[in-house]
């Protein structure tokens, strides 16, 4: 089973739609608080569609509580401030992929910690869409699984 973890997310609309991925996956959604939204928040229901009853969705105090909790075997922290392409990577059932808030992403101290790897983008672009940037990189893991049903 793959993991996809949100530090802190921002938008409700991002995170109802990766309640809808991870469901049509088989992934687990892991969410870390403090959210920028309530969870029953409309548009969070609405991008999610009927899908939270179908999906494996965690919530976590904070980024220890989700350490603690969730003892992920391995954890690659997806930044465009890290310079390994997201491509380069052979994953296993199991890995973790940590995503930051929307508008600052993840800390340097958790960047300092785990391994990172990022998405090409045109020279001076800065980010892409968290739920498309998670959805490609879930999606990359999942092909190199043989889509498998997790």
């Amino acid at each position: 089973m793959l993991n996809l973890v949100l530090f802190e997310p921002e938008i409700p609309n991002n995170t109802g739609s990766l309640i809808r991925l991870s469901a049509n996956m088989g992934a687990c959604l892991h969410l870390i608080k403090p959210y920028g939204f309530e969870i029953t928040d409309k548009r969070l229901r609405r991008a999610g569609l009927d899908y939270k009853e179908l999906a494996n969705v965690f919530e976590y105090d904070d980024f220890d509580d989700y350490i603690n909790k969730a003892k992920p075997s391995r954890l690659f922290a997806v930044s465009s401030k890290v310079s390994k392409n997201y491509a380069e990577v052979n994953y296993q059932s199991g890995d973790s992929f940590l995503f930051g808030p929307e508008t600052r992403g993840l800390p340097q101290e958790i960047l300092d910690q785990y391994e990172g790897i990022t998405l090409p983008m045109q020279i001076g672009s800065r980010s892409l869409n968290l739920s498309n940037c998670v959805s490609i990189v879930a999606y990359e893991a999942w092909r190199q699984l043989s889509f498998i049903k997790l």
